[in-house]
């Protein structure tokens, strides 16, 4: 089958977040399947350009992975400057995606799949889709516009119309709309869409790499390089945004200046600076920034890390996701530290692989953290509960031939 995904915010080979489609991608293409993807120039945590796609328009990377083709397409550096600039970001990716899809892109495909937020690139799907003649599957990986309202990235009441207009139109015209979480189902049910449009592939743990990573790699020396030896390490891996939140690990951290807990921050984003401020104002020795590292550098953080950090902001909207990296911590037998809750509450919980905490309630977060902090075994017991767990019900490759069959069930169906 050949397939074409729209993604705006695709990684690059060596990005350390979520990558849920860069790995899809690479099954589909070891199984004999043919991908292009229409990708974004711009990195979706630091809302810059690489050097490479200076004063370009578009730009061809054939065999990005094997079997795999991706075509960057312009994006505004904009998004962070204004609401009007941010605007302009998500269009001026459909407009420059749009292009690329029509006069670009060689050869002919059998679907496009297209996977949001944010919500806009659902326009790009329908066009071509008319133009191409092709049937589209719409992935929700965010709640839009919700989740875009809470945090109050979209503010604007004509635009919040439209958006809300726009994702009914959009359910409509897609063959199949994939969710990644049973809340997302539960909510789209509500919006009237048919249960038989709505298909369930979640997010998944990445078991290859991680046990790639684990040969011949020592954590506790890596512990003791990276200067953290003897410290109860508390890892949060991704973007550091609106939405996450960050500052209430900060204000935890403040709580706990009397233990050995760390908090180790990975990752880059809108309020990283401003996080750096707060630290070095407060004089929190107990947390520790890094830069973005590539996946496999990742894991080599988690693995050396006594629990990994899953946290967002306190809004309605995110008690209806699954956290990319509660993901990545279970692939490493870690166990989690929760700040969400719903659905991903329920999925620690159902799974008994960490604790809850309430989000931006930085006593609670110290109380819980404080009441695992000298019970190894216990911490251990969580770590493999997550594995098994995550092995049973989200191995990526399993996940992808579901997501193939589909797909294909979509194409023989036309």
């Amino acid at each position: 089958m050949r397939i074409l995904l729209i993604h705006q915010y695709f990684l690059e080979k060596d990005d350390g977040g979520g990558s849920r489609f860069n790995e899809m991608t690479k099954l589909w293409a070891s199984q004999g399947h043919e991908v292009t993807v229409l990708a974004g120039m711009v990195h979706y945590a630091t809302g810059k350009k690489a050097n490479k796609y200076k004063g370009k328009f578009t730009l061809m990377e054939s065999q990005f992975y094997p079997g795999v083709d991706v075509l960057r397409c312009h994006v505004s550096e904009t998004y962070n400057s204004s609401f009007l600039g941010r605007l302009w970001a998500y269009f001026s990716f459909v407009f420059s995606s749009i292009y690329a899809g029509l006069f670009k892109i060689k050869g002919k495909h059998d679907l496009i799949l297209v996977t949001s937020p944010p919500l806009f690139v659902g326009i790009t799907a329908y066009f071509l889709s008319v133009f191409k003649r092709l049937p589209f599957v719409f992935e929700v990986r965010d709640l839009w516009p919700e989740s875009a309202i809470d945090t109050r990235v979209l503010q604007n009441k004509v635009i919040i119309k439209f958006a809300y207009w726009f994702e009914a139109f959009i359910y409509k015209k897609a063959s199949l709309i994939n969710v990644l979480t049973p809340a997302f189902r539960r909510k789209l049910i509500d919006k009237q869409v048919p249960q038989d449009k709505i298909s369930f592939i979640p997010n998944a743990a990445d078991f290859s790499l991680a046990l790639d990573v684990q040969r011949d790699f020592d954590s506790i020396s890596f512990k003791s390089e990276i200067g953290l030896d003897g410290k109860f390490v508390i890892t949060y891996v991704g973007a550091h945004g609106v939405a996450n939140h960050l500052i209430q690990l900060l204000d935890a951290a403040e709580l706990l200046r009397d233990t050995n807990v760390v908090f180790q921050l990975i990752g880059s984003g809108m309020k990283k600076q401003e996080l750096i401020v707060q630290k070095e104002k407060r004089e929190l020795d107990n947390v520790i920034f890094r830069d973005p590292v590539s996946k496999a550098e990742v894991f080599k953080y988690i693995l050396s890390s006594d629990m990994g950090a899953s946290v967002l902001k306190k809004v309605d909207t995110f008690k209806t996701i699954y956290s990319n990296k509660t993901f990545d911590y279970m692939s490493c037998k870690k166990p989690i530290l929760l700040a969400i809750d719903g659905v991903s509450r329920e999925l620690i919980e159902k799974a008994n692989c960490g604790i809850y905490v309430e989000p931006e309630n930085a006593q609670e977060i110290a109380n819980g953290i404080r009441s695992i902090l000298d019970k190894e075994q216990q911490l251990i017991e969580m770590g493999r509960n997550g594995y098994e767990y995550a092995l049973a019900h989200f191995d990526r490759a399993i996940l992808a031939n579901e997501y193939i069959k589909l797909m294909e069930k979509i194409v023989n169906d036309v």
